[in-house]
């Protein structure tokens, strides 16, 4: 039984199901697999589709098919079958050992096929009940344990434990450095230097335990692997949600444009009615006119015809002198304008603009910070204190570069007079500083490996290269002592000082002055940034405001809110990829987010999420949050917020 077992294990399973073969068919390379495993894994395989081939799944090698016009199921189904591997199947598989199970052990060498009643757990066979008289007739074996055949429960759980290696031999040792269950002969031979060797009695229980409490843990793995699962499937039915409501904001939005195009055609529709309208009306007027005049010119012809024709001078005469002066002169004397006509006019070109830049709205995938339903969740801590520092590291700044593919963090440690790097390199993270003359004030990303650092106390800017580690490029002195400083363009920085009348500096790289920026009520600015617009954002600690000002000096927004929502020392400064802005204001313990038109939208980070007098703050590429407190960097992810998130 045990060949049949190792034969069915090693030669007759199929490697892409891994069960016994089921129609095993043989390909070129002499590789065999279950036919419909086969299927399953070509139809996975649009090159070999196209090649008109099937591919091993083991070495890729292509066996060519008889008909490649025929559909894939087909060149399967036209494979040879391997008749060895199912004669081994039917000869050893599963189902003839299950047939081999009942016959008698003793007769099946004498080429009979009784059927087996009864089994030994010691020798591990099984006996007809004549063989079993004899076996227990040996003094050697009778005191052997004997079950029930048929009684799988009880046989399982008397079988003996025999070693693979010396197959007579039980195994009754456990070899702890080597986590194996062995027998004492291999004890003797193969683990002689090996520390700790216990009795398998004594292990058992250890054993059983262990993975009693595997068990366990892969009860709460299963567990949490359904609550993902149940989480996915709701993050599924939010996104279809989601999108049918942009859907239908999106056809609300047309269905408006469409409204304001009827307006304007019904405005135009009625306009050509009243201009045509008065126009008829006007005409109406005339022929009326026309033809009260065209009455009194029949009856005048009538009287005057009358007279003509009538054998009385008098009467002639008569009318005559009544009629002949006022007729005398008569002729058209309608010189009015003959009526306009109403046309439309229209430029296609500009009509067909107008409707190519019209825009409904946005569509874009927001993530991390960016969506304002989203949730934070801290990632990890990075320690800043170095082997050199004299002092506790304290960081009032943080920016995050990508370096030839490598995350690194870049910290201003004020009290140790250093610009550290922070990356993680397999296995091991590394750390390292660049000491500067004094302490270091504010960094200004200028690329993915260049930084600038401001050293008021040496009227210095200087500026780094990452490499990742820190390597000084150049060292510009300037006539003031600049604190804040931020990136305006490649040519160009921004600067603030201490009393300098609510301004900051915009400063070529040399560090001369080029103009002055006005901030508003900010006197002493703490903080610079600029957004995707190129406004300066400013903030100082001791004014409860955030002001927004253009490189120009005009003024976008001031933000000072009051009561509960006060700020208390508003410092660090970032935007995310929608335009957001996110304040950090240090005596609440909180990270701020607001519109970019400076409305507050939500607290996104506070006390509870492990935040204590945070100052500097940055986003990466990412979408990771940087967040400074004293001598650590917290790093915060942020994920899709689903209402009853199951935990």
């Amino acid at each position: 039984m045990a060949t049949a077992k190792k034969l069915t294990d090693n030669h007759l399973t199929c490697v892409i199901c891994t069960e016994v073969f089921t129609d095993p068919a043989t390909l070129e390379c002499n590789h065999t697999f279950c036919k419909s495993c086969l299927l399953k894994y070509t139809n996975t395989q649009p090159d070999a589709i196209q090649t008109k081939c099937i591919p091993c799944p083991s070495c890729r090698q292509l066996t060519k098919v008889t008909n490649p016009d025929s559909p894939v199921e087909e060149w399967v189904g036209q494979l040879k079958p391997s008749h060895v591997i199912q004669g081994l199947i039917d000869d050893f598989g599963p189902r003839a050992e299950a047939a081999d199970v009942n016959i008698c052990s003793v007769c099946k060498q004498q080429g009979k096929t009784t059927p087996a009643l009864s089994w030994c757990s010691v020798c591990d066979d099984v006996f007809c009940d004549g063989c079993l008289k004899m076996h227990n007739m040996m003094p050697m074996l009778r005191d052997h344990e004997i079950v029930n055949a048929s009684d799988a429960t009880k046989r399982k759980s008397k079988h003996r434990f025999m070693c693979k290696t010396h197959k007579d031999k039980q195994i009754e040792l456990f070899c702890k450095d080597c986590r194996m269950a062995i027998c004492y002969t291999c004890c003797s031979i193969k683990h002689r230097k090996c520390d700790d060797v216990d009795t398998l009695d004594s292990m058992t229980p250890i054993v059983r335990e262990h993975l009693s409490n595997q068990n366990q843990e892969l009860k709460i793995k299963m567990k949490t692997s359904e609550n993902k699962i149940i989480f996915k499937k709701s993050q599924i039915k939010e996104i279809n949600s989601n999108a049918q409501n942009i859907k239908d904001d999106i056809r609300k939005s047309r269905q408006a444009v469409v409204d304001m195009i009827l307006r304007k055609e019904k405005q135009l529709l009625d306009k050509v009615d009243r201009s045509s309208d008065e126009q008829l009306h006007a005409i109406q007027a005339e022929i009326k006119s026309q033809e009260i005049e065209l009455q009194m010119y029949q009856q005048q012809y009538e009287f005057t015809a009358n007279a003509v024709t009538s054998n009385c001078e008098r009467d002639m005469y008569a009318v005559y002198e009544s009629v002949c002066e006022a007729y005398t002169d008569i002729r058209d004397t309608d010189n009015r304008p003959a009526p306009g006509r109403v046309v439309f006019t229209h430029d296609m070109d500009k009509l067909s603009k107008a409707v190519d830049e019209l825009q409904l709205g946005e569509v874009a995938v927001v993530s991390g910070v960016s969506d304002r339903q989203s949730t934070p969740v801290l990632h990890h801590t990075i320690d800043c204190e170095a082997d050199r520092d004299e002092e506790d590291p304290f960081l009032s700044v943080v920016t995050a570069l990508t370096v030839d593919g490598i995350n690194v963090t870049v910290v201003a440690d004020h009290n140790n007079k250093s610009l550290k790097t922070y990356y993680t390199s397999k296995p091991n993270p590394h750390v390292n500083q660049l000491l500067l003359s004094n302490r270091p004030w504010r960094i200004a990303k200028l690329s993915e490996s260049q930084v600038a650092v401001s050293v008021p106390r040496s009227n210095e800017i200087v500026t780094v290269n990452v490499t990742p580690e820190p390597v000084l490029l150049s060292t510009i002195k300037t006539s003031k002592r600049y604190y804040a400083l931020a990136y305006l363009s490649p040519s160009q920085l921004v600067a603030g000082t201490y009393r300098q009348s609510h301004s900051v500096d915009i400063l070529d790289m040399t560090g001369k002055i080029l103009k002055s920026i006005n901030t508003g009520v900010i006197e002493n600015p703490d903080y610079i940034y600029v957004d995707s617009n190129n406004n300066l954002i400013v903030s100082e600690a001791l004014v409860s405001s955030l002001v927004s000002v253009t490189s120009e000096g005009e003024a976008v927004f001031t933000y000072t809110p009051t009561g509960d929502r006060a700020l208390t020392g508003p410092r660090g400064i970032t935007t995310t990829s929608t335009g957001d802005i996110l304040l950090v204001d240090t005596y609440s313990h909180k990270v701020i987010q607001l519109t970019e038109s400076g409305q507050f939208v939500r607290d996104i980070l506070t006390q509870q999420d492990g935040l204590k007098y945070p100052r500097g703050i940055c986003l990466d590429g990412g979408g990771f949050l940087y967040v400074t407190c004293d001598q650590y960097v917290k790093v915060f992810t942020f994920v899709k917020s689903v209402h009853n998130q199951i935990t």
